[in-house]
């Protein structure tokens, strides 16, 4: 071994030897990114999965009750934090649409809605039942 290399093979980091303020990475290449995939894995099947109308990905649990009408399964607040992970609260803005206090619903407006797209959607909970109204733009 040379005087003042560091043993073994070097990389980048370590190319100034061992009396640098850097030193090899002691958890392996695998580990490292297992967070990171975990949380893609478990939030694209989801999405993917997701139905859409007019281009609004909608939940797994949506059902038809009328044209451009849904019915969730999931609570309202369930609902809600999928359309929060589905469309961010920075792009999409989001305004209370009632006022009484037996009926919950929130405007998820569309910024770059084009015709015959979503232009919004109004997520709503009536008599504990969680619906969903696409509101599509006009051609």
């Amino acid at each position: 071994m040379s005087a003042g290399r560091w043993p073994g093979p070097i990389s980048a980091v370590d190319a100034g030897g061992p009396d640098r303020y850097t030193c090899r990475l002691t958890v392996p290449l695998p580990p490292r990114y297992k967070a990171a995939l975990a949380a893609v894995l478990l939030t694209l099947p989801g999405v993917a999965l997701a139905e859409r109308v007019a281009g609004a990905v909608l939940p797994d649990e949506a059902v038809k009750v009328g044209e451009n009408r849904y019915r969730v399964a999931k609570s309202y607040d369930d609902t809600l934090k999928f359309f929060r992970s589905v469309y961010s609260p920075g792009k999409f803005r989001r305004r209370p649409i009632a006022d009484q206090p037996a009926v919950k619903a929130v405007h998820i407006e569309n910024p770059d809605s084009k015709p015959g797209q979503w232009e919004g959607l109004n997520v709503y909970e009536l008599k504990g039942e969680t619906r969903v109204f696409v509101l599509v733009k006009g051609k």
